[in-house]
């Protein structure tokens, strides 16, 4: 049985890790030790982030709409309690964009709120 040599696959392997590291600091950007770690931990800070600035997204959405219908003389919990009974179906990444850079639309839905 012919001997199999796997240096090829392990430089590929090596390669590929400092390769993903590129641009972190000190040892684990040329350490294969240290860059795999490096790696596992930015994997799941990435993974975990994701989802994280879904929920951050949505608290800032809020804060710009409690922000617009403040001088409406509304808060935000009574305005989205009457968006729902108002029957306006529209969500509050688009509310968010209305009130920073549409303000007099916004107007419209908080007047149609009142209604």
């Amino acid at each position: 049985m012919p001997r199999v040599k796997r240096g090829k696959i392990h430089l590929k392997r090596r390669k590929n890790i400092l390769a993903q590291t590129k641009g972190y600091m000190w040892g684990r950007k040329s350490k294969i030790k240290l860059a795999k770690v490096a790696i596992l931990k930015a994997g799941k800070n990435a993974y975990r982030d994701r989802r994280r600035k879904k929920r951050e997204m949505r608290g800032l959405w809020q804060t710009k709409i409690n922000a617009a219908v403040r001088p409406e003389g509304l808060s935000y919990s009574k305005f989205m309690g009457s968006v729902h009974k108002a029957g306006i179906t529209v969500d509050r990444k688009i509310m968010a964009m209305l009130a920073e850079k549409y303000p007099e639309a916004f107007k419209a839905v908080v007047a149609a709120t009142k209604k």
